[in-house]
């Protein structure tokens, strides 16, 4: 989908450019807030199950990787955090729309059809990542909040991903994006 690709680019060459300087400043901030780098670094499974290393803006200290900072609760919940994955998408290991990269030990372990979601690159947004986006505070609220991403949490996006996998088109991927940006609007602020 050569149309796709050229959306990629154009969209998050023009995030850079245009708010670069804003996603400078957040990481500044992260760096005071965590007292560190700044940037998380991790191994998540790619197209094809290959694993690249992701970056994102550390909400996390660095003594204590469970405790999430005031500032880092507010990136997360904005997404804030999320935005130096543009540089992936720019570069082409990323989409804008596609199923959300995840850690080694669940996309990498599909079997059969479900393989298939390991065709598309990840993206930054997909219809399972606007349901579940409140995942950090849905997975807070269970007992034993592994079991229930692993037996309630994963089967779905993975069923909402092969969807999208047999039904992907430019203009649902604007319409997927369009509902990604009404998620973050207050409901008092739409018209």
């Amino acid at each position: 989908m050569l149309l796709k690709r050229i959306l990629d680019f154009v969209v998050s060459l023009s995030v850079l450019l245009l708010f670069g300087w804003l996603i400078v400043l957040f990481w500044a901030i992260a760096a005071i807030d965590t007292k560190s780098s700044g940037i998380f670094r991790q191994t998540r499974i790619g197209q094809f199950a290959k694993p690249f290393t992701i970056l994102k803006l550390r909400s996390m200290t660095d003594t204590d990787p469970k405790i999430i900072t005031p500032y880092g609760k507010w990136m997360r919940k904005y997404k804030v955090d999320e935005l130096p994955q543009f540089l992936h998408v720019l570069i082409g290991q990323m989409s804008l729309v596609g199923p959300r990269p995840d850690v080694p030990g669940y996309y990498d372990k599909l079997e059969g059809d479900d393989r298939n979601v390991l065709k598309l690159k990840p993206g930054l947004t997909s219809d399972a990542a606007i349901k579940y986006s409140n995942e950090d505070e849905l997975l807070s609220e269970q007992p034993d909040p592994l079991r229930y991403n692993d037996e309630i949490l994963f089967p779905d996006k993975v069923k909402m991903n092969l969807y999208y996998v047999e039904n992907r088109s430019f203009f649902g991927d604007i319409a997927t994006l369009l509902r990604t940006f009404a998620k973050f609007i207050p409901a008092k602020n739409r018209q």
